[in-house]
């Protein structure tokens, strides 16, 4: 008897017509049984913190589950995660700062994103810039020492004479 009690106070009780398991956000599927600020960091581009913010933003509790969100939310977090300076959100809070090409302030998510990244290190690598080269053959980009870490994956050890 105890164990039935526990296992009916552990389970989500959700009407089946309102639930769904997996719901499509910026051309992402995202976990609906998860709670709606945690299952918008599957997202790529998107943390906890801005997340949270998206959440505040569009008066959405967070601890809802994602598949019970209505397509108005729905629509609410998408608008929000594509403009917003709009919506409040500070511009130091942003993935994209200072764009190259056009000095925006952005949040970048999903194919824009990798797009983006390998069309700042195509330009470093074009330019002969530090950076790109040492992205360009797999080196450590930001000063690390390399003299006994990061040999994964490489030789290791000294050369034998014949």
């Amino acid at each position: 008897f105890f164990f039935l009690l526990l296992e009916a106070m552990s389970s989500l009780v959700i009407p089946e017509g309102e639930f769904q398991l997996v719901r499509r956000i910026l051309n992402t599927n995202v976990d609906g049984r998860r709670k709606v600020m945690f299952a918008l960091t599957g997202i790529k581009g998107i943390g906890r913190r801005f997340s949270d913010q998206i959440c505040k933003r569009a008066e959405i509790d967070g601890n809802k589950r994602a598949g019970i969100l209505t397509n108005e939310e729905i629509e609410k977090i998408v608008e929000i995660i594509q403009n917003p300076l709009q919506y409040g959100i500070p511009k130091w809070f942003l993935n994209r700062q200072k764009d190259i090409n056009d000095n925006s302030y952005s949040q970048l998510f999903a194919n824009n994103l990798d797009m983006a990244l390998r069309e700042d290190l195509t330009r470093l690598r074009k330019i002969r810039a530090h950076r790109g080269i040492r992205h360009y053959f797999g080196l450590t980009v930001r000063g690390q020492h390399t003299k006994t870490t990061g040999r994964r994956g490489k030789t290791v050890g000294v050369a034998r004479k014949k």
